[in-house]
């Protein structure tokens, strides 16, 4: 024990070293969409898999992975997650298609959702008081944002000085070093009371928020009303459906329902949802914003997006305070409200925007996510499993319905004389159809590329300002659910629901 507490300091190093880089590897993979257009041809599905596997299996698989680490041993298994997140790195780095690399990144996911919660159950087994459990745990909250704003810089860097791979590739020696860090100074432990996995309840879960998924992302292709897109959703209704009844049968649920038939748990854990659903979607669509049509370098794009990460972490300490001064209530619907404003706002934007009006607008959002998440707790595994699954419904419903409105709005205004396997090239993406205007200029064909730039900048920005109106009204609405069902004060609200799992 006297070693251990020695150690202290080296294993929470170990720890935050693993917790930052998956959640670095949310963020980073952003900044690398246009270039994956160039460099893989990928469409705009593709785009959408690419960045949603990722966040689909970490969410699906978080709270099972809980449960077995506490059951089969927290270090070994932390363990395995770095060896399995490490090595997929590896391998999506060696990824030539689309889809190889989408499936690398469903097996990082795998190897995230091993890390993450087995993180926080070694801290709070090695810090037993409960100040000193306080403050570790908070360093584990902050490192966890560090990493998500400090994602699209670090991509950004890495794809102006090596190529595409190096995103991933990056990943694996930092796994490596905090899997050695972790053999050598972290104590094994286990929960021998702790409660079964339950599989039935894992495998209807991740079946309905795959098809769910799935369904969203593939429909601007299929079509929204045909019949494939009509029985997805209806498919993932009834596995969902299932795994409520399953949930409600079993004694030992791997989560417990009752908590929802509270209205304040689920406004709470509603709004922190919608937060990441919102943000998600935005990151998706600026990205290739920043790059298509204002020209910034990848490095340029991820410096760009600080203003949300900066406004992000103040509003969040400047909302705790509020909350205790106002009310949760008043601080979360202020929040979401602030959400719904910066949609609507840079739903606006064009070609000619100024930054310096997108980096106010990207202020009032971040602080929109800061005061609606300045309450929510960090050690709770349903929120964390909320953020996950907001952030990939938010790639999957905003970029769909951005793909929709693109493809629909390019296919009316393509310039007649191009050619039917040029226009099939630009329906893919905005980068494909960048791609083939600066084909068409290099070869002699100015006025179509003209006029092909012009289609594809109306169609992308049609679809960008759809997205955002989307998120505005889904904010919108959260703000009045939130109003309506949170409590005024925090003492049975927003932390203690969120934290009560």
């Amino acid at each position: 024990m006297s070693t251990t507490i020695q150690r202290r300091p080296l294993i929470l190093v170990s720890l935050l070293l693993a917790a930052f880089v998956i959640n670095l590897d949310i963020t980073i993979v952003n900044v690398s969409l246009p270039t994956l257009v160039r460099e893989l041809h990928a469409s705009n599905s593709q785009l959408q898999w690419v960045v949603d596997a990722y966040s689909l299996v970490f969410a699906a698989l978080l709270l099972a992975a809980g449960s077995l680490s506490d059951r089969l041993g927290r270090k070994g298994f932390l363990l395995a997650g770095l060896t399995v997140f490490g090595l997929a790195s590896v391998a999506g780095g060696l990824t030539s298609t689309p889809g190889q690399l989408i499936v690398a990144r469903c097996v990082m996911g795998l190897g995230a959702a091993m890390i993450f919660p087995t993180t926080l159950s070694l801290i709070s087994n090695v810090y037993t008081e409960r100040a000193e459990r306080a403050k570790a745990i908070g360093l584990w909250g902050a490192t966890i944002g560090a990493a998500v704003a400090l994602g699209p810089i670090v991509g950004g860097w890495l794809l102006e000085q090596f190529s595409w791979n190096s995103i991933f590739f990056a990943m694996a020696p930092v796994a490596a070093v905090g899997a050695a860090l972790v053999a050598w100074s972290v104590p094994t432990s286990r929960d021998p009371d702790a409660t079964k996995t339950d599989i039935p309840g894992l495998v209807l879960s991740s079946a309905a928020v795959a098809l769910l998924t799935y369904t969203l992302i593939e429909a601007p292709g299929q079509g929204w009303g045909s019949a494939r897109t009509l029985a997805g959703f209806g498919l993932a209704a009834a596995v969902f459906g299932a795994f409520i009844a399953q949930e409600q049968r079993t004694s030992e649920p791997m989560v417990d329902l009752s908590l929802f038939r509270n209205p304040r748990f689920s406004a709470a854990s509603g709004s922190v949802t919608v937060a990441f659903f919102s943000i998600a979607g935005f990151s998706f669509l600026i990205t290739q914003y920043f790059q298509f049509f204002k020209g910034y370098r990848p490095l340029s794009t991820g410096v760009h997006l600080l203003p949300v990460a900066i406004s992000v972490a103040t509003a969040s300490i400047v909302g705790t305070k509020l909350a205790v001064r106002v009310g949760t209530k008043q601080v979360v619907t202020v929040g979401l409200f602030c959400l719904a404003g910066f949609f609507a706002w840079v739903s606006t934007a064009r070609t000619g925007t100024s930054y310096l009006e997108i980096a106010g607008q990207m202020v009032l959002g971040g602080s929109g996510v800061g005061l609606v998440t300045a309450k929510a707790g960090v050690g709770s595994a349903v929120n964390d499993a909320t953020r996950l699954l907001g952030s990939t419904l938010g790639v999957g419903i905003i970029g769909s319905v951005y793909a929709s409105l693109y493809a629909s709005r390019l296919t009316a205004a393509l310039p007649s004389g191009l050619s039917a396997h040029l226009a099939r090239s630009a329906h893919d993406s905005a980068g494909a159809g960048l791609a083939v205007v600066g084909r068409l200029a290099s070869t002699g064909h100015a006025s179509v590329a003209g006029n092909l730039h012009h289609a594809v900048s109306h169609a992308f920005f049609a679809g960008f300002s759809a997205g955002c109106l989307v998120a505005a009204g889904v904010s919108a609405a959260a703000a009045i659910v939130a109003l309506l069902l949170l409590p005024a004060h925090p003492a049975g609200g927003l932390a203690l629901a969120l934290e009560s799992d």
